[in-house]
């Protein structure tokens, strides 16, 4: 007898069953236990660095300037980067959503480098004749930096940093000792550079010292009964306090370090200098390109970039070779029209009215912070470059540009203010930093944290966009963009030529002069810039090329859903980063796009 087995299921029903749709994988969500590291680090850091905490607009620590040129303090920081990176690397990154896992990979790049950092012997060399604490404190307590001068909190609190002013640089007239006697000390060209610039601040007359001007004019959150007593302290602590640290370390260069400062250019001629360049150059470009790689492509770039200048040399109809012409652009008077520095300014500001129409085009997103053209102070500008300097997240300060005018008269248009100005300014630096900063969905660490090869190709890359901003339309214009251009490509051959050996202070500034229209005095001042500081004058040309190379690689990827507005307002929302990083950033946006 034949069994009766029930009918299949699928055969129970005359309705068709409905399709089961497959299990769909859960985004990750932001990680709270990443955001609370992130942000006890940059509490933490805050008190450790002080200054930084001001000019990012954290006023709790305005009183206070650590003596970071201890043994203690680099413990101190050694902990502290050692801390958060083992804690960092307990978190599972797999976990994390695409935002976290950025956060986490530039956190954990920084914080490496820091500790490769805390191994230099950088600490033997205190400051240069190009930057350090002494002439920063003179930009803070000028009032015309990042230190607050607007209540009598705000006064009482600079007393309180100006006071630990001489502690700090007796420890670092002891590292410099510690340098001499190590065999790592600075180059002479550069010391008889940095005596002059601290006998600036000696003064007998306290209201002849810069860091008076704050008495010049106070403003309405001091009342007029609490000024007196400002006054009177500000003048004790003048000279007492400023004065005699400067004096003491002037005299100290002057007599004990520049009869041992070293005859040689190159970092390459201290002890393991090689090795100290090695990290100077992944540092500043956020690659592991070697300076032979890196001398390479600035001399293919130079090549280039001297090709276009023959089109142009032969579009304004001059009959010479292109060193007569850079000779003609130096010499001719024509091209230094300016009287005052009011009117070297005045171009600039009328760079911003020029592009202004024309912004909207290439950026969708741009900054709240408001922006000023300034002239450089007086006591720096003489060996100063023209720079940025960001402004207060919260708009309580702006942004500037600060352009150095020593001599009006000398200022020659052809050296591209044009560029210069997309640069340093907008849509360069103003735009990149300002976005970054007043981006709140961002870890702090991030907002206020700067690659160079990032930040610096960023500002060259802007000088590209000159023609679709509306500039360039002089040809001397277009001339200066290819100055400023080829300067940062001449820096990729003399940085690495003069911290390998293969040149001299002296030849370095012949090659510049014999490729660009640079007279002698800037040449100087631009070379020694690189002495002082090796490897950073790296970062601007390879981080612009890198730029160009994704901007290629997503243009032929997405053909006609390519943005440019697009891809500029992607490249600057996630701010700073390593290069490596921002390519795999870049990489996910362009998939979206797809």
């Amino acid at each position: 007898m034949a069994l009766s087995l029930p009918a299949p299921a699928f055969a129970q029903s005359a309705k068709p069953a409905k399709p089961v749709k497959p299990a769909t994988a859960r985004k990750p969500s932001a990680s709270a236990p990443l955001a609370a590291l992130f942000a006890a680090y940059w509490n933490e850091q805050a008190r450790l660095f002080p200054l930084n905490a001001t000019a990012q607009g954290d006023n709790r620590y305005n009183d206070q300037l650590p003596n970071d040129q201890t043994q203690a303090f680099r413990e101190q920081l050694r902990a502290f980067y050692q801390k958060y990176q083992t804690q960092l690397r307990k978190t599972d990154r797999r976990q994390l959503n695409a935002t976290d896992q950025t956060s986490y990979d530039i956190f954990d790049y920084d914080l490496a480098m820091n500790l490769a950092g805390l191994r230099q012997p950088d600490w033997m060399i205190p400051f240069t004749q190009g930057g350090g604490l002494p002439s920063t404190l003179g930009q803070l307590g000028a009032g015309t930096g990042s230190q607050p001068f607007k209540t009598t909190q705000d006064y009482r609190q600079w007393l309180g940093r100006a006071r630990a002013f001489p502690v700090w640089a007796d420890s670092a007239i002891g590292n410099f000792r510690r340098g001499m006697l190590a065999g790592i000390v600075l180059p002479k060209a550069l010391v008889v550079k940095m005596i002059p610039q601290l006998k600036s601040f000696v003064v007998t007359d306290p209201t002849a010292s810069l860091y008076y001007a704050p008495m010049a004019k106070f403003p309405a959150g001091v009342p007029a009964a609490e000024q007196p007593e400002l006054v009177a302290a500000y003048r004790q602590v003048i000279l007492q306090d400023l004065v005699p640290s400067y004096q003491r370390l002037a005299q100290f260069l002057e007599t004990e370090y520049l009869p041992q400062a070293r005859a040689s250019s190159g970092i390459d001629a201290l002890p393991d200098g090689a090795a100290q360049y090695a990290y100077r150059v992944k540092r500043a470009t956020t690659t592991d390109k070697t300076p032979a790689e890196i001398y390479q492509t600035g001399l293919r770039e130079v090549q280039r970039i001297r090709t276009e200048m023959e089109q142009v040399k032969q579009q304004v109809g001059f009959a010479g070779d292109l060193n007569a012409f850079f000779a003609y652009m130096r010499n001719d008077p024509k091209f230094r029209p300016f009287k005052t520095p009011e009117e070297v300014l005045a171009v600039y500001r009328g760079v911003l009215t020029r592009i202004s129409p024309n912004l909207p085009k290439l950026f969708g997103k741009t900054p709240k912070t408001e922006f000023e053209v300034r002239r450089t102070e007086k006591f720096r500008e003489a060996s100063a470059s023209a720079q940025y300097n960001q402004g207060a997240p919260d708009g309580s300060r702006p942004g500037i540009f600060y352009a150095p005018i020593p001599d009006a008269t000398q200022y020659n248009v052809t050296r591209g203010m044009e560029s210069l100005f997309l640069h340093e300014a907008i849509p360069g630096h103003h735009y990149q930093i300002a976005l970054q900063q007043e981006n709140t969905s961002l870890p702090k660490f991030r907002r206020f944290t700067f690659n160079s090869a990032y930040v610096e190709g960023w500002g060259l890359y802007a000088e590209s966009l000159g023609k679709a901003l509306g500039v360039y339309t002089d040809p001397y214009q277009q001339m200066g963009a290819l100055n400023t251009e080829i300067h940062r490509a001449i820096r990729l051959v003399v940085d690495v030529g003069l911290h390998t050996g293969q040149l001299t202070r002296e030849q370095a500034i012949e090659y510049m002069m014999a490729n660009e229209p640079i007279d002698e005095q800037r040449a100087t001042a631009e070379t020694e810039r690189y002495m002082g500081n090796p490897g950073q004058a790296l970062s601007y040309k390879v981080g612009q090329l890198k730029i160009l190379e994704l901007r290629a690689k997503y243009e032929k990827q997405l053909g006609p859903k390519f943005s440019l507005r697009a891809f500029h307002d992607e490249l600057l929302a996630g701010g700073s980063m390593p290069l490596a990083v921002l390519e795999k950033t870049l990489d996910a946006w362009a998939a979206r796009q797809r």
